[in-house]
């Protein structure tokens, strides 16, 4: 590991760190240092163990051995409250926050102090905080109104309303356009600019070497290095092969080789089609679209804007309010069994999380594995270790539960279970989410080979992933299609980020 050399103090310092689960040594003896004033970035593959030091950081894990200092002091967090009260706070993937509730009533929730609040200080106190780090938002909006970058920002005020010194990110940019991420970067320096530090966790080499002062990566939960950016910042100044090579033990290269689509039919078509959210809202407005045989399709735009709402229609989990969807030429209702579906939330969705890594697999593919009334569990046992090992999944064994896998292995696991009956339409929501980059090349070339047997809609928030796969993208904005881009469009191209914001008018 290379030393940390710099003028300024050591924060925190995580000694020894060792955190054991059934099967899975998640933290192996780790040294991390955290110094005042700088964003430190933690790199690894998926179970490499990084969500897990910064739980222990944050107080949701107490460590089996090992220990934390602040300022040179030892201290043992036995809650998120304790390690908030030494001023650490972390902003965790799935945001925390109550719908119902407005943007300042969150911000104050949980803060110890006077029965009856004064509203209007605590919303001016607000409206400074927003002004002083760049995070414009409305103190009297209420959390279901506001778009995820936006409540990303609610967050991050809330952590410094609370005068944390460490801040802690787990994927802070999965869910932002370009241009919000770009405004994130310059609130992270602000709060580095005052003397606070942030430890940044994160898949996105560029994004690190952009951002970082330090750089840790961690593989099966054992620091390789620690270094600067620009050690390993290659001469184009973007993507690093080496940092790659620290994270999961060989080179990576997200570069694919598509083949031209041969048929222009049709296989997937959306006819001026509308559908209401969840509150009522129409959150699909007039959508029309069409997929072709062999294609990958790419649906794009910051969450929030009507992806959820229109996939959820298309795979019959939500009513149609107007309009129609044809497989085919014919009404999809009929043919629901020729579509696999991976949804976006892998938990509550996707998976079980108390039923073991088989019995998840078995969930979708009940009839292939029957005789007579009886699933052959034998068998579904089989195709699971077989599948464990294709789809390089980290499993103790097929009995474990899925709970127990970390984010990007269960999405592996699900991936891998809708692949698996070679489906005619794949619809894959955010299939590359959470994943490190070596499991995200495993699932690009997965997806271009399933492409061959069907299609593809591909539901992203993610320019890189959906330029590099994608034959045609639509860019959604607050419900309605923007735009339909061919990949061989370079000037098209270039609109793609301004239409995800909505500073293109639609066409």
């Amino acid at each position: 590991m290379s030393a940390i050399t710099s003028s300024r103090p050591v924060a925190v310092f995580m000694k020894g760190i060792v955190k054991k689960f059934p099967g899975v040594v998640a933290n192996d003896g780790i040294d991390f240092r955290i110094l005042k004033g700088e964003i430190h970035s933690l790199l690894g593959e998926n179970g490499a163990g990084k969500t897990t030091l910064m739980n222990i950081l944050s107080g949701f894990y107490q460590p089996d051995a090992g220990g934390i200092l602040i300022d040179g002091r030892r201290v043992t967090f036995r809650s998120p409250k304790d390690a908030l009260d030494h001023g650490i706070g972390m902003i965790h993937q799935h945001f925390q926050l109550v719908s119902n509730f407005t943007v300042a009533e969150n911000i104050i929730l949980g803060v110890p102090g006077p029965i009856r609040l004064d509203m209007g200080l605590l919303e001016k106190r607000v409206a400074e905080l927003s002004d002083q780090y760049g995070l414009a938002i409305d103190a009297r909006t209420r959390i279901h109104e506001l778009s995820v970058g936006e409540q990303q920002r609610v967050e991050i005020l809330r952590m410094l309303f609370r005068k944390v010194n460490i801040l802690i990110m787990d994927e802070p940019t999965a869910v932002l356009a370009p241009q919000e991420i770009e405004r994130l970067f310059a609130t992270m320096r602000r709060i580095k600019d005052e003397g606070r530090s942030i430890v940044f966790i994160t898949h996105k080499l560029e994004e690190v070497l952009e951002v970082s002062d330090y750089i840790t990566v961690l593989r099966r939960g054992k620091v390789m290095s620690t270094v600067r950016p620009e050690k390993v910042r290659e001469k184009d100044g973007v993507v690093s092969t080496e940092l790659a090579r620290m994270m999961v033990g060989r080179e990576i290269i997200l570069e694919v080789g598509k083949k031209s689509i041969k048929t222009k039919k049709a296989l997937l078509e959306a006819k001026n089609l509308s559908v209401r959210g969840d509150r009522g809202e129409l959150a699909v407005r007039d959508v029309s679209f069409s997929v072709r045989v062999g294609e990958i399709f790419a649906i794009l735009g910051v969450a929030g804007n009507g992806q959820r709402e229109l996939v959820e229609a298309l795979v019959g989990l939500r009513p149609i309010e107007k309009g129609r969807i044809l497989l085919e030429d014919e009404e999809i209702a009929n043919h629901f069994d020729r579509i696999s579906y991976v949804p976006e939330d892998r938990t509550s969705r996707g998976s079980v999380p108390d039923l073991s890594v088989f019995e998840n697999f078995a969930l979708t593919h009940r009839r292939l594995f029957s005789k007579g009334p009886f699933l052959s569990w034998k068998t579904v046992a089989e195709e699971s270790r077989k599948l464990i090992s294709k789809f390089n999944i980290a499993a103790a064994s097929p009995t474990m539960k899925a709970r127990q896998l970390s984010g990007g292995n269960l999405q592996k696991l699900i991936l891998a279970r809708e692949f698996f009956q070679s489906p005619y339409l794949l619809v894959a929501e955010q299939p590359t989410h959470g994943l490190d980059i070596g499991a995200t090349e495993e699932v690009w070339q997965a997806l271009l080979r399933q492409r061959e047997q069907g299609a593809i809609l591909l539901v992203s928030g993610d320019i890189k992933e959906a330029l590099s796969l994608a034959d045609s993208i639509l860019v959604m904005f607050r419900g309605q299609v923007m735009d339909i881009i061919s990949c061989d469009d370079e000037k098209g191209l270039e609109r793609i980020g301004p239409l995800m914001a909505g500073l293109e008018t639609k066409k």
